[in-house]
């Protein structure tokens, strides 16, 4: 947000409850959707915005010790934690961590399982507040169709500023009708926060304290609230159970796909491809069905994925072709214009442009030159039981079919490894290397053996 001093902003994310309607011991704000955790997706937002880790706060309650080990997983470590125990409602979150808050000029207060978040509306809520001067801006929603959500009850004095927000399960029919709905999102300045949360009480149907309850609070006092309108009204849908998690995880992945359309990459069935959002994809680069693509996985230009592969935080250079049914693992690295074709496994492996692997063969800490062939069944046995080893194939090199190379080994420019072979030793540029047993043939013996079994 580029305040500073008695000027900065902070981000209060709420994370504590449990979700009892995921079914789940995992705490709900870590189940996923789109390549991210619901929490991972406001975080991400977070820092869209501009928000440093440092002025960020997750208020934590069932599986702490979880959600810090995948902030920490997630290099999100100066983000604080602050512990509610017990729960007892929002307004009591927002309560439990006012040590934090008290120092920033303004708080935003966000739910961590509200993935479709914006950095525009975390920027939007925190200017107007500090340009109108007002007490607090909350988000707004006016959708299409009705949802269960608190009604925005409007100052007719002043219309910009609201009265107070009425849930669902409170409001009158007349209420009911209001169309505006509150989005969940806020911003606060933090004295005026301060005084609400002290007025706060529990005269609700789960006796709890809400945070809501602060909007009339404050009108009572005279302090504005105003609201800001969201540009897409989606972003104020939460996740409470897995039907809505895999409703949004179609949206984002859907969004995600056509994010890539308009960028000149042809996905052929969009609805079928996996791919998360850190990933980069290159014009002209073809997606076929079934295609997944995760983590940082980055993909050049022109380049075809074919139907069914899965590359996983991986590069492939441009003009490269993938598949179909391989796998790219974490750390592999594709030259331009490379095949990897069906039923090929590469993980930790640099393959130079122009080569190929075309079908059945696992490459494992490898090195592989430009221009070589891998043949069917070829594999790298690169782990002893205890540590990994390298393998180097140099370039033009050629390995016949279902040849084992027993890392550490070196295959040198240029040279050859017959089809069967099991190699164990460095082998020479530009020679050919023979592992295998000289084949024996015993003519008749089949014969011999059918005469005998037909013995009584």
């Amino acid at each position: 947000m580029g305040a500073t001093g008695h000027d900065r902003t902070g981000l209060l994310i709420l994370a504590a409850g449990k979700g009892t309607r995921m079914r789940s011991q995992l705490p709900k704000v870590l189940h996923r959707a789109g390549g991210r955790s619901l929490l991972g997706h406001v975080l991400a937002a977070a820092a869209a915005a501009g928000i440093p880790a440092a002025d960020i706060a997750v208020v934590v309650g069932y599986g702490k010790d979880t959600i810090q080990a995948a902030l920490a997983a997630a290099g999100a470590g100066a983000v604080t934690l602050v512990v509610q125990e017990p729960q007892l409602g929002t307004g009591h979150a927002v309560q439990s961590a006012a040590a934090w808050w008290r120092p920033y000029a303004r708080v935003l207060v966000v739910h961590g399982d509200m993935p479709l978040l914006s950095a525009a509306t975390l920027t939007g809520l925190a200017a107007q507040q500090q340009s109108r001067g007002c007490a607090g801006v909350l988000a707004t929603a006016t959708p299409s169709t009705p949802r269960a959500y608190g009604r925005i009850v409007r100052d007719p004095r002043r219309p910009e500023c609201v009265m107070g927000i009425v849930e669902e399960r409170v409001a009158t029919p007349q209420q009911r009708l209001i169309r505006e709905l509150n989005a969940g999102f806020y911003c606060f300045e933090t004295q005026a926060l301060a005084l609400a949360l002290s007025q706060l009480g529990t005269d609700n149907p789960h006796k709890e304290y809400y945070l809501t309850d602060t909007v009339a609070i404050l009108a009572r006092r005279g302090k504005a609230v105003e609201a800001l309108a969201l540009a897409d009204e989606r972003e104020c849908l939460g996740v409470n159970d897995r039907f809505e998690l895999a409703q949004l995880d179609q949206f984002l992945r859907r969004r995600k796909a056509d994010e890539l359309l308009h960028a000149g990459v042809s996905i052929e069935l969009p609805d079928t491809v996996v791919i998360d959002p850190e990933v980069t994809v290159g014009a002209d680069t073809t997606l076929e069905s079934g295609v997944h693509l995760l983590g940082a996985t980055r993909i050049g230009e022109g380049c075809r994925i074919r139907a069914h592969s899965v590359v996983e935080n991986a590069v492939v250079a441009d003009g490269a072709v993938i598949g179909p049914f391989a796998r790219l693992r974490e750390g592999a690295e594709i030259g331009a214009a490379a095949h990897i074709g069906n039923f090929v496994e590469v993980k930790k492996s640099r393959i130079g442009s122009g080569s190929k692997a075309n079908h059945l063969a696992y490459l494992g800490d490898a090195t592989v030159g430009a221009g070589a062939n891998i043949g069917a069944g070829t594999i790298t046995c690169n782990y002893d039981g205890v540590n990994k080893h390298p393998t180097t194939i140099g370039a033009q090199a050629f390995i016949g079919s279902n040849s084992t190379l027993v890392a550490p080994v070196e295959i040198g420019d240029g040279a050859y490894i017959a089809a069967g072979s099991v190699i164990t030793d460095a082998v020479a540029a530009d020679a050919l290397a023979l592992g295998r047993a000289r084949q024996v043939a015993k003519p008749g013996w089949a014969a011999k053996r059918r005469a005998e079994r037909k013995k009584p």
